[in-house]
Protein backbone atom coordinates (compact mmCIF):
# COMPACT_ATOMS: atom_id res chain seq x y z
CA UNK A 1 0.00 0.00 0.00
CA UNK A 2 1.51 3.41 -1.11
CA UNK A 3 0.40 6.63 1.02
CA UNK A 4 0.91 10.34 -0.08
CA UNK A 5 -0.70 13.72 -1.47
CA UNK A 6 -2.07 14.22 -4.76
CA UNK A 7 -2.36 17.58 -6.54
CA UNK A 8 -2.34 19.22 -2.73
CA UNK A 9 -2.93 22.97 -2.38
CA UNK A 10 -3.11 24.64 0.81
CA UNK A 11 -3.08 28.33 1.53
CA UNK A 12 -3.65 30.51 4.51
CA UNK A 13 -4.77 33.41 3.71
CA UNK A 14 -3.70 34.80 0.75
CA UNK A 15 -0.55 32.97 1.05
CA UNK A 16 0.05 29.72 -1.08
CA UNK A 17 1.69 27.42 0.92
CA UNK A 18 1.03 24.09 -0.86
CA UNK A 19 0.75 24.62 -4.94
CA UNK A 20 -0.47 21.30 -6.63
CA UNK A 21 2.43 19.39 -4.56
CA UNK A 22 2.46 15.13 -5.44
CA UNK A 23 4.14 13.30 -3.05
CA UNK A 24 4.65 9.24 -2.17
CA UNK A 25 5.14 6.98 0.16
CA UNK A 26 5.71 3.54 -0.23
CA UNK A 27 6.04 1.21 2.52
CA UNK A 28 9.46 -0.70 2.95
CA UNK A 29 11.10 2.87 1.47
CA UNK A 30 12.08 6.89 2.13
CA UNK A 31 10.80 9.45 0.82
CA UNK A 32 12.49 12.77 1.34
CA UNK A 33 11.03 16.28 0.91
CA UNK A 34 14.07 18.77 0.61
CA UNK A 35 13.54 22.55 0.23
CA UNK A 36 15.10 25.50 2.15
CA UNK A 37 12.90 27.56 4.98
CA UNK A 38 9.90 28.49 4.10
CA UNK A 39 9.36 26.12 0.60
CA UNK A 40 6.43 24.45 2.30
CA UNK A 41 8.13 20.95 3.61
CA UNK A 42 6.14 20.92 7.22
CA UNK A 43 3.21 22.05 5.55
CA UNK A 44 3.18 19.30 3.37
CA UNK A 45 4.13 16.74 6.33
CA UNK A 46 1.22 17.85 8.35
CA UNK A 47 -1.13 17.47 5.56
CA UNK A 48 -0.04 14.50 4.68
CA UNK A 49 -0.59 12.97 8.66
CA UNK A 50 -3.98 15.18 8.19
CA UNK A 51 -2.96 18.08 10.97
CA UNK A 52 -3.78 20.43 7.51
CA UNK A 53 -6.73 20.06 5.88
CA UNK A 54 -6.49 20.61 1.73
CA UNK A 55 -7.52 23.18 -0.28
CA UNK A 56 -7.70 21.27 -3.28
CA UNK A 57 -6.50 17.93 -4.17
CA UNK A 58 -6.40 14.30 -2.16
CA UNK A 59 -4.73 12.33 0.14
CA UNK A 60 -4.43 8.97 1.22
CA UNK A 61 -3.04 7.78 4.70
CA UNK A 62 -3.43 5.22 7.14
CA UNK A 63 -5.76 5.48 10.33
CA UNK A 64 -4.19 7.95 12.57
CA UNK A 65 -3.57 4.74 15.12
CA UNK A 66 -0.96 3.37 12.35
CA UNK A 67 1.04 7.21 11.75
CA UNK A 68 4.18 7.83 13.64
CA UNK A 69 4.81 11.51 13.35
CA UNK A 70 7.19 13.94 14.70
CA UNK A 71 7.21 17.54 14.50
CA UNK A 72 10.45 19.61 14.24
CA UNK A 73 9.79 21.48 17.53
CA UNK A 74 10.06 18.49 19.79
CA UNK A 75 7.86 15.24 20.54
CA UNK A 76 9.27 14.53 24.39
CA UNK A 77 8.28 15.77 27.85
CA UNK A 78 11.67 16.88 29.39
CA UNK A 79 10.23 16.74 32.80
CA UNK A 80 9.76 12.97 32.19
CA UNK A 81 12.55 10.38 31.87
CA UNK A 82 13.26 7.97 28.82
CA UNK A 83 11.45 5.59 30.61
CA UNK A 84 8.15 7.56 31.50
CA UNK A 85 8.44 9.06 28.38
CA UNK A 86 7.78 5.91 26.53
CA UNK A 87 5.46 4.67 29.12
CA UNK A 88 3.76 7.44 29.08
CA UNK A 89 3.24 7.48 24.78
CA UNK A 90 2.91 3.16 25.31
CA UNK A 91 -0.12 3.58 27.18
CA UNK A 92 -1.37 6.58 24.46
CA UNK A 93 -1.27 3.77 21.85
CA UNK A 94 -2.91 1.22 24.23
CA UNK A 95 0.29 -0.94 24.59
CA UNK A 96 -0.09 -2.99 27.75
CA UNK A 97 1.65 -5.62 29.86
CA UNK A 98 4.22 -7.86 27.91
CA UNK A 99 3.26 -6.33 24.34
CA UNK A 100 4.87 -2.82 26.20
CA UNK A 101 7.45 -4.65 27.46
CA UNK A 102 8.82 -5.56 24.37
CA UNK A 103 8.17 -2.90 22.37
CA UNK A 104 9.70 -0.99 24.92
CA UNK A 105 13.08 -2.95 24.87
CA UNK A 106 13.23 -3.08 21.50
CA UNK A 107 13.02 0.91 20.87
CA UNK A 108 15.72 1.37 23.82
CA UNK A 109 18.02 -0.86 21.74
CA UNK A 110 17.00 0.86 18.36
CA UNK A 111 17.55 3.96 19.41
CA UNK A 112 20.39 3.44 22.07
CA UNK A 113 19.01 4.94 24.93
CA UNK A 114 19.12 2.36 27.16
CA UNK A 115 21.81 3.24 29.42
CA UNK A 116 19.80 6.39 29.76
CA UNK A 117 16.59 5.44 30.58
CA UNK A 118 16.17 6.61 33.92
CA UNK A 119 17.93 10.12 32.88
CA UNK A 120 15.33 13.26 32.45
CA UNK A 121 14.96 13.60 28.78
CA UNK A 122 15.31 17.33 29.04
CA UNK A 123 18.88 16.74 30.48
CA UNK A 124 19.63 14.45 27.13
CA UNK A 125 21.83 16.00 24.07
CA UNK A 126 19.89 17.12 21.39
CA UNK A 127 20.86 14.09 19.23
CA UNK A 128 19.50 11.68 21.56
CA UNK A 129 16.28 13.89 22.78
CA UNK A 130 15.97 13.77 18.57
CA UNK A 131 16.39 9.87 18.46
CA UNK A 132 13.97 9.72 21.82
CA UNK A 133 11.21 11.49 20.11
CA UNK A 134 11.76 8.86 16.65
CA UNK A 135 11.31 6.31 19.44
CA UNK A 136 8.07 7.69 20.80
CA UNK A 137 6.73 7.65 17.34
CA UNK A 138 7.86 3.93 16.60
CA UNK A 139 6.81 2.35 19.53
CA UNK A 140 3.19 1.31 18.23
CA UNK A 141 4.84 0.14 14.74
CA UNK A 142 2.84 2.54 12.33
CA UNK A 143 2.35 1.75 8.88
CA UNK A 144 3.58 5.43 8.18
CA UNK A 145 6.39 7.59 9.96
CA UNK A 146 6.65 11.16 9.23
CA UNK A 147 9.75 13.39 10.58
CA UNK A 148 9.68 17.01 10.09
CA UNK A 149 13.44 17.96 9.79
CA UNK A 150 14.82 15.03 12.08
CA UNK A 151 18.32 15.60 12.14
CA UNK A 152 18.53 19.60 11.97
CA UNK A 153 21.09 21.19 14.01
CA UNK A 154 22.64 17.53 15.00
CA UNK A 155 26.23 16.80 14.92
CA UNK A 156 27.27 13.95 12.07
CA UNK A 157 27.23 11.58 13.93
CA UNK A 158 23.99 11.86 15.90
CA UNK A 159 22.77 12.70 11.93
CA UNK A 160 24.25 9.18 11.22
CA UNK A 161 23.22 7.17 13.91
CA UNK A 162 18.86 8.86 13.43
CA UNK A 163 19.44 7.58 9.84
CA UNK A 164 20.22 4.33 11.09
CA UNK A 165 17.03 4.47 12.90
CA UNK A 166 15.05 5.37 9.51
CA UNK A 167 16.96 3.21 7.55
CA UNK A 168 16.09 0.22 9.86
CA UNK A 169 12.36 1.58 10.42
CA UNK A 170 11.59 1.32 6.36
CA UNK A 171 13.88 -2.04 6.51
CA UNK A 172 10.98 -3.26 8.63
CA UNK A 173 8.39 -2.35 6.08
CA UNK A 174 7.36 0.83 7.00
CA UNK A 175 6.62 3.78 4.76
CA UNK A 176 9.03 6.62 5.60
CA UNK A 177 8.65 10.31 4.79
CA UNK A 178 11.06 13.08 6.65
CA UNK A 179 11.77 16.34 5.32
CA UNK A 180 15.31 18.28 5.51
CA UNK A 181 17.47 21.03 3.83
CA UNK A 182 20.28 18.76 3.78
CA UNK A 183 21.14 17.93 0.16
CA UNK A 184 23.52 14.98 1.06
CA UNK A 185 20.65 13.26 3.40
CA UNK A 186 17.92 13.67 0.62
CA UNK A 187 20.89 11.04 -1.45
CA UNK A 188 19.68 8.28 0.75
CA UNK A 189 15.88 8.09 -0.74
CA UNK A 190 13.85 6.12 -2.69
CA UNK A 191 12.07 9.02 -3.73
CA UNK A 192 13.08 13.02 -3.29
CA UNK A 193 10.68 15.68 -3.82
CA UNK A 194 12.12 19.39 -4.27
CA UNK A 195 10.21 22.27 -2.82
CA UNK A 196 10.53 25.88 -3.76
CA UNK A 197 7.61 28.36 -2.98
CA UNK A 198 4.84 25.46 -2.13
CA UNK A 199 5.72 24.14 -5.83
CA UNK A 200 7.60 21.13 -6.71
CA UNK A 201 10.51 21.63 -8.76
CA UNK A 202 11.73 18.12 -9.27
CA UNK A 203 10.58 14.56 -7.98
CA UNK A 204 11.84 11.51 -8.76
CA UNK A 205 14.83 8.77 -7.73
CA UNK A 206 18.59 10.75 -7.20
CA UNK A 207 19.25 9.28 -10.31
CA UNK A 208 16.48 10.56 -12.31
CA UNK A 209 16.84 13.89 -10.87
CA UNK A 210 20.07 14.13 -12.42
CA UNK A 211 19.01 12.61 -15.17
CA UNK A 212 16.88 15.14 -15.73
CA UNK A 213 19.30 18.31 -16.02
CA UNK A 214 19.01 20.34 -18.70
CA UNK A 215 21.04 21.96 -20.66
CA UNK A 216 25.11 21.65 -19.63
CA UNK A 217 27.62 21.77 -16.74
CA UNK A 218 30.75 22.95 -16.67
CA UNK A 219 33.82 23.72 -14.60
CA UNK A 220 35.59 26.87 -13.69
CA UNK A 221 39.02 26.71 -12.37
CA UNK A 222 38.97 30.52 -11.12
CA UNK A 223 39.25 32.95 -7.88
CA UNK A 224 36.90 35.14 -8.66
CA UNK A 225 33.42 34.32 -9.84
CA UNK A 226 32.86 33.56 -13.74
CA UNK A 227 30.18 35.39 -15.54
CA UNK A 228 26.99 33.52 -16.06
CA UNK A 229 24.70 30.85 -13.38
CA UNK A 230 27.78 29.91 -11.36
CA UNK A 231 28.67 28.66 -7.88
CA UNK A 232 31.67 27.39 -5.65
CA UNK A 233 32.68 23.78 -5.52
CA UNK A 234 35.19 23.40 -3.66
CA UNK A 235 38.37 25.46 -4.98
CA UNK A 236 36.36 25.76 -8.31
CA UNK A 237 33.28 26.97 -9.60
CA UNK A 238 30.60 24.75 -11.58
CA UNK A 239 28.69 26.75 -14.29
CA UNK A 240 25.52 25.96 -15.65
CA UNK A 241 24.46 26.78 -19.25
CA UNK A 242 20.68 26.01 -19.59
CA UNK A 243 20.36 26.43 -23.70
CA UNK A 244 23.84 26.91 -25.20
CA UNK A 245 27.48 25.28 -25.23
CA UNK A 246 29.37 26.03 -21.80
CA UNK A 247 31.73 28.66 -22.26
CA UNK A 248 35.06 27.63 -23.99
CA UNK A 249 37.24 28.08 -20.41
CA UNK A 250 34.94 25.70 -18.87
CA UNK A 251 35.23 22.08 -18.94
CA UNK A 252 32.42 20.23 -19.46
CA UNK A 253 31.34 18.03 -16.78
CA UNK A 254 28.63 15.39 -15.25
CA UNK A 255 26.14 17.21 -13.19
CA UNK A 256 26.28 15.48 -9.77
CA UNK A 257 23.11 15.76 -7.06
CA UNK A 258 24.16 18.60 -5.62
CA UNK A 259 24.41 20.48 -8.95
CA UNK A 260 20.63 19.30 -9.89
CA UNK A 261 19.55 20.41 -6.97
CA UNK A 262 21.15 24.11 -7.58
CA UNK A 263 19.86 23.63 -11.14
CA UNK A 264 16.27 23.16 -10.70
CA UNK A 265 16.25 26.17 -7.80
CA UNK A 266 17.71 28.21 -10.64
CA UNK A 267 15.73 26.80 -13.50
CA UNK A 268 12.79 28.18 -11.32
CA UNK A 269 14.46 31.41 -10.57
CA UNK A 270 14.97 32.13 -14.48
CA UNK A 271 11.34 30.34 -15.50
CA UNK A 272 13.35 27.39 -17.90
CA UNK A 273 11.12 24.74 -17.83
CA UNK A 274 11.99 21.19 -16.21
Amino acid sequence: MNWGVESATVSFGSQIALDGVTLHAERGSVTVVIGGDGAGKSTCLRTLVGLIPLDSGTVNRPAKKEIGYVSATGGVYPDLTVDENLAFFGGSYGLKGSAFEKRHTDVLEMIGLRDFRERLAGQLSGGMQRKLAVGLALLHQPLLLVLDEPTTGLDPLSRAELWRVISHTAAQGAAVVISTTYVNEAQRASLVILLSGGRSIAEGSPSQIIAAVPGKVGMVKSVKQPPGLAWRWGGVWHIWEPSKDIPEKADPIEPDFDDAVIIAELAQEIGTAR
